[in-house]
């Protein structure tokens, strides 16, 4: 699958269905955030995702617990699919530290 900004996204725990059920709200969010400038963009995406997190999981320990388990795994999928490689090229153009 292609997102709009022409990068492959390949998501093996979320059916072809539903990221196409999701993906034209997602669309409709990026496309405003967008709108603002760039030293804005972070402060509204916090927001967003802490609407989410907030409207999405109760109250209570074990429902805080999922919620920060699916925020780490969102952090480690970007890095693992768009921060590794952007180093891996970096240090290919500039050399590695080690």
């Amino acid at each position: 699958m292609i997102n709009p900004s022409g990068l492959k996204l390949s998501m093996p725990y979320i059916s072809v269905e539903e990221r196409r059920e999701l993906d034209p709200a997602i669309d409709m969010l990026v496309a405003k955030l967008r709108q603002a400038p760039v030293e804005k963009i972070d402060g509204r995406l916090n927001y967003v995702i802490s609407r989410l997190l907030a409207q999405l999981y109760p109250k209570g320990y074990f429902h805080y617990n999922r919620a920060m388990g699916v925020l780490a795994s969102a952090m480690q999928e970007f890095y693992r699919r768009r921060v590794a490689p952007y180093e891996d090229v970096k240090i290919s153009e500039n050399g590695d530290v080690y």
